[in-house]
């Protein structure tokens, strides 16, 4: 039976622009390219859900506008249920600039729009689909993420929480119900005021949120490094798998949507972070936010191709 997992969390358009250098006060650059794709981290984690085989409830907000209408096409297509996905009054739908160089440097502007009107209420009616299980993130207003671990908790129902991006509204110690706390390696250091560069930091990183939260397990993601898994007297560092990066803007939202996913149909951590592992690579191999996210036949010849020991 298909596991429901509630994602609340944002969506936007990503306006992706990609030059050979941003132009100086007054140059005009002809040299450039430019893509709208669907993205936000809400959107990110709900497409991954959907494209690994769970029942993927996405809770969001969008404009009244074209961008609006298109998001939720996508939405369709991807198979996710929208039926908690609301439409805001006089507000824009969310929107990313990612402006990107040659040289690999990216700048990034955000205008959260209707994101940033999602409100307990639009949560509370979510949580009438009776999930299994509920992801969280922090791009959405802080009484909304508190809500839903309200809601999740009444229910009896384990909270997955992507910690990022960091909200300094949000009390971390008021979320309830967590099972999983994952930051990647900047909201790691924001959290704890310690980058986790090895083994050491990692562990000691970790039991400085451990301290600010009450969850069973923190599992940083480190990048290109893999990720590393601390329930309180263990820990493990799970290593990436070596893969040419493409793109890394969703891979963090996908690796955190597939941990998720399979803790919640094997209930096991460790298989769960090299699921993970798998999947936030092939995340980062391809193009795009939302796009980027794998499908099962994906994992299968990556697993297969690569050798890797893991039963799917």
């Amino acid at each position: 039976m298909k596991r429901r997992i509630l994602t609340v969390g944002s969506i936007c358009m990503d306006f992706l622009i990609r030059l050979l250098k941003l132009p100086d006060e007054g140059e005009v650059t002809a040299e450039e390219e430019y893509q709208f794709i669907p993205g936000g981290k809400g959107l990110n984690a709900a497409v991954t859900l959907a494209q690994l085989g769970a029942d993927s409830i996405l809770c969001t907000k969008l404009g009244s506008d074209i961008n609006g209408t298109k998001l939720r096409n996508f939405c369709d297509n991807a198979c996710i249920d929208n039926r908690f996905i609301t439409v805001g009054r006089n507000v824009s739908t969310g929107m990313k600039v990612l402006i990107s160089e040659e040289t690999g440097t990216e700048r990034i502007i955000k205008y959260c729009g209707a994101n940033e009107k999602l409100t307990p209420q639009d949560v509370e009616d979510a949580f009438t689909c009776y999930p299994d299980a509920a992801l969280l993130q922090f791009d959405i207003p802080a009484q909304a993420v508190l809500a839903a671990s309200e809601y999740a908790e009444e229910q009896g129902i384990p909270v997955f929480v992507d910690a990022g991006p960091t909200n300094p509204e949000l009390d971390l110690s008021q979320i309830r119900n967590i099972e999983v706390f994952s930051p990647n390696a900047d909201e790691t250091f924001a959290y704890s005021g310690i980058y986790p560069s090895d083994v050491e930091k990692c562990m000691k990183a970790c039991i400085t949120i451990e301290q600010r939260i009450n969850a069973k397990y923190i599992v940083l993601k480190l990048g290109a490094k893999g990720c590393f898994l601390f329930d309180g007297k263990y820990y493990k560092l799970f290593p990436a798998h070596d893969v040419e990066c493409v793109d890394k803007s969703a891979a963090g939202d996908a690796f955190t949507a597939a941990l998720a996913f399979d803790y919640m149909n094997y209930g096991d951590i460790k298989r769960a972070c090299e699921y993970a592992n798998i999947v936030g690579a092939l995340a980062v191999s391809k193009t795009g936010a939302a796009a980027s996210a794998p499908t099962k036949k994906d994992i299968e010849n990556f697993v297969k191709s690569n050798k890797i020991n893991f039963m799917l």
